[in-house]
């Protein structure tokens, strides 16, 4: 770790920087300002929306700002008065240009939620998790115009847990970030303060492979929608990949002429065991256990451990069973007409 006391401008917004912020601040710099994303209008009786890094800075008395615009000339023009060494982005929102990028003495920084080049974008948890991947991990890039697309400086990677939400494979890639962003600060400390004619000696980190670049796009609630035909694992990891947001879910006909109950699906267990018939795709299937809520898919069965009925609160499959009286055949998803 660096012992020397550096100036440092952080821009964050979500849960995912914070511990990275707090070994910052931890370590001993000087963390001239905290950049976050301006307050969005409340929208809903809920309040307004979680906003950790402005929490955080504000529980340590630490200067914040929050520009509309991190790109506006008169932002930039701010942070080049500021005359910082480094800034570390992470979880923030907004793409910074060049001139943004130029305002301090050593670039940006940038902790990302995957093994780069692999899932650039917004959503690199939750689309390792959708995908199946056996492990995935972090990145630390110094930062370029293009998203995600800087050289790596430091990296982590930990296997991916087969009952793992993507929430809980956030919060601990956030912590495992933590170690990666001090050696990517300490790597950039050692480069630039030996320069050569104004530049670093050596090479800054490792380049991405062009040819392994995947994306990560935001998430929508369309995709959450659980699709029967698909095998035990897609569904097994839709349903993890999609928590705590958007949540996976399907529908439900409970009673005739009522249009039909969403469900939202908050925990399963895969048994891709046999070949089913495809009138059983989608039904709910005979069980050795009373109450059971196993249900056809592409290759076995899904087994509904917790569910949640639009306006009611999460419950054990078994009792939303039991409360509708539901008998082996039942169709789950959306009517045929749809």
């Amino acid at each position: 770790m660096s012992l020397t006391k550096r100036r440092i401008v952080l821009m964050g917004t979500g849960p995912f920087a914070v511990p990275s912020f707090e070994a910052i601040r931890a370590a001993g710099h000087d963390i001239v300002v905290v950049i976050t994303r301006p307050l969005p209008p409340v929208k809903s009786r809920g309040g307004p929306p979680p906003t950790p890094v402005r929490d955080w800075a504000s529980e340590h008395g630490l200067p914040i700002e929050a520009p509309e615009s991190i790109n506006a000339d008169e932002t930039v023009e701010q942070l080049d008065a500021i005359a910082a060494d480094l800034m570390v982005v992470c979880d923030y929102g907004q793409i910074l240009r060049p001139p943004a990028l130029a305002s301090t003495k050593w670039g940006g920084i940038n902790l990302h939620g995957s093994l780069l080049p692999a899932y650039r974008g917004a959503a690199p948890v939750q689309r390792a998790l959708l995908s199946g991947d056996a492990e995935t991990g972090v990145s630390v890039i110094h930062m370029t115009p293009k998203l995600d697309g800087g050289p790596i400086l430091a990296r982590r990677t930990t296997p991916i847990s087969p009952t793992e939400t993507a929430g809980e494979l956030e919060e601990r890639l956030s912590q495992i970030g933590v170690e990666a962003t001090l050696d990517a600060i300490t790597l950039l400390e050692d480069a630039f303060t030996k320069l050569d004619g104004g530049q670093p000696l050596g090479d800054l980190g490792e380049p991405q492979d062009a040819s392994k670049v995947s994306k990560a796009p935001r998430l929508s609630k369309a995709e959450a929608e659980i699709d029967w035909s698909r095998s035990a694992k897609h569904i097994d990891c839709l349903v993890r990949g999609m928590q705590p947001w958007p949540v996976a879910f399907t529908f439900a006909e409970t009673k005739p002429g009522k249009p039909p109950l969403r469900l939202a699906i908050r925990k399963v267990t895969p048994i891709a065991d046999q070949e089913v018939e495809s009138t059983q795709i989608g039904r709910l299937l005979e069980s050795q256990s009373k109450g059971e809520m196993a249900i056809g898919c592409g290759d076995g069965r899904i087994i509904v451990e917790r569910l949640q009925p639009a306006g009611k609160n999460e419950m054990n499959a078994s009792e939303f069973i039991r409360g509708h009286r539901l008998e082996p055949g039942f169709r789950f998803g959306k009517p045929a007409a749809e």
